[in-house]
């Protein structure tokens, strides 16, 4: 047991580094090697109109410009390599549309590729983005960090609320604990809540608690950078060690506090034990991390593959096995409920009326989305083929920034736990 945690402490000291961008003799980066991440933040939101955009400075997205884009990532938006993209596009071709009827109108092929696109979808767990839109900007989000922005009151709670009560399988009659937008509740409300949890099957309880560590991995960050002073000349951004107890605080919080930090935990190795078993997909000889520069390309997918090597060393993965292992009939709609009720979490992300929180919530959602649908396609990678195009599973550009900047994230959130309890530590 030692060794594990001990292990697991070492990995996320390296993750966070590598995530955040710290640590030493780091060669000096331009904007150029880092616009990865390409998102839609004007998508309108789906559920309601009567949006409140955050005016504050602090919640604007500032976009890469075109020429700090990768030349490789811009000529191939998705795909990993030149020869990938040709291989994989020809043989979409033949294998989807010539092998059926090369005598078909094209509007009949558009509707075929229509079916494929939603075939595809069949197994994604989030909305993704239309990387093909205008709207669609490249960002770099290191100029973009999550922090403290200022958006927080009735709106912000709208969010969390409606993911809560409308998407975690959760009957109207019951009451969730310190629901900001409910009045009036006390202990019994709360042992009713958590009764109500604890008879929910496995797969229920998993998700409510994956929600409830999303949440709190986002507080702890908004704690961590938090706005603490501002003039006219800088603005000083550090721990609010306030701010966190009030969200964390076992007695502040009548207990709640320490359960949102355990699915912090939760979610922390669900995303590890997805990270494990994608590794053969990256260990592809046809996966390039392709931006166009080819030494450069080389060397990020020799540490990824060490990274990935060490997280597939650690001793006490989460077992997964468990999931809908009962009735196949009854596994197979349960699966399908808990993707769709995902899915329509990630959309709601586009409700969030503060444009960085939605960036960082859109990119975190995908990751976790990427990460169930990795855990839940074991057979699907295992047969993968060696090389060629893999049609069973494959993962687009946006997931794969989405999951490691995800996992980069709930990293970063432990790392900061222990922060705060060093300095709780010192004033007591």
């Amino acid at each position: 047991m030692d060794r594990g945690w001990g292990f697991l402490i070492g990995l996320l000291g390296a993750v966070w580094l590598l995530s955040s961008g710290h640590g030493e003799q780091q060669p000096p980066e331009t904007a150029a090697q880092r616009c990865f991440c390409q998102v839609n933040l004007k998508r309108p939101c789906p559920f309601w109109n009567d949006i409140s955009q955050c005016g504050r400075r602090d919640c604007a997205v500032k976009p890469c410009q075109s020429d700090e884009v990768p030349d490789g990532i811009k000529s191939a938006s998705y795909k990993y390599s030149e020869e990938a993209n040709n291989l994989i596009e020809e043989c979409e071709q033949a294998e989807r549309l010539g092998a059926v009827d090369e005598s078909l109108s094209e509007e009949t092929q558009k509707a075929v590729l229509q079916w494929t696109k939603h075939d595809d979808s069949s197994d994604n767990f989030c909305e993704a983005d239309d990387i093909q839109s205008p709207d669609a900007e490249y960002v770099d989000l290191l100029l973009n960090p999550e922090r403290y922005t200022g958006y927080k009151g009735p709106d912000a709670w709208k969010i969390w609320n409606v993911i809560y009560e409308e998407n975690c399988f959760k009957p109207q009659t019951i009451k969730r604990p310190l629901n900001p937008l409910a009045s009036g509740q006390g202990k019994s409300e709360e042992n009713t809540f958590y009764s109500w949890l604890e008879g929910l099957c496995v797969e229920k309880r998993a998700f409510y608690r994956l929600i409830s560590g999303l949440h709190a991995s986002i507080n702890v960050h908004l704690s961590a950078r938090y706005l603490l002073q501002e003039t006219w000349l800088e603005k000083k951004w550090g721990h609010n060690i306030t701010e966190f107890q009030q969200r964390f605080d076992g007695i502040l919080t009548e207990g709640e506090g320490p359960r949102r930090l355990k699915n912090l935990y939760f979610l922390y190795l669900i995303e590890l034990r997805a990270l494990s078993k994608v590794l053969p997909f990256f260990e592809r000889p046809d996966f390039q991390l392709f931006t166009g520069n080819k030494i450069q390309d080389e060397e990020n997918k020799m540490l990824l593959l060490e990274i990935l090597h060490e997280i597939k060393s650690f001793p006490l993965h989460f077992d997964e096995n468990s999931f809908f292992a009962g009735d196949k009939k009854e596994a197979h709609k349960l699966k399908e409920d808990f993707r769709l009720h995902f899915r329509n979490i990630s959309r709601i992300m586009d409700c969030v009326g503060c444009f960085k929180c939605r960036l960082w919530g859109k990119l975190q959602t995908q990751g976790l989305g990427t990460a169930l649908k990795i855990l839940f396609s074991e057979k699907l990678i295992a047969n993968m083929p060696e090389s060629g195009p893999s049609y069973e599973f494959h993962l687009t550009r946006q997931e794969i920034v989405s999951l490691f900047n995800a996992f980069g994230r709930i990293s970063t959130s432990v790392k900061e736990l222990e922060n705060f309890r060093n300095l709780l530590q010192s004033i007591h």
